[in-house]
């Protein structure tokens, strides 16, 4: 069986960065600053409300929904590969925020 990589839950951080719960069981920071850099598609996402409100998950990865319908090709959304290869693993941010 072939081992497909996605994102099951995708959570704000600081500094235009995302924790990316995996489906490995790992949380991902994916740092988006150097995308925002290039402009073009990933313009948008300067806005801090925009990237904070409409970050979400389509195509099984971090993605933002531009247009607010949730139509998976109207959005922009990051290789789960690249996340998955690339992206630091790190603690879970929100561990210390669940009720036990």
């Amino acid at each position: 069986m072939i081992f497909m990589p996605a994102v099951v839950q995708a959570v704000p951080g600081d500094d235009f960065t995302v924790y990316a719960y995996c489906n490995d069981g790992a949380v991902r920071l994916v740092d988006i600053k150097p995308l925002i850099a290039l402009g073009g598609v990933f313009a948008p996402l300067a806005d801090l409300d925009f990237f904070r409100d409409r970050l979400t998950i389509l195509n099984d990865t971090v993605a933002w929904d531009i247009i607010g319908n949730r139509d998976p090709t109207a959005c922009v959304d990051l290789d789960a590969d690249r996340i998955f290869t690339e992206a630091p693993v790190v603690a879970d941010p929100l561990e210390d925020k669940r009720v036990s």
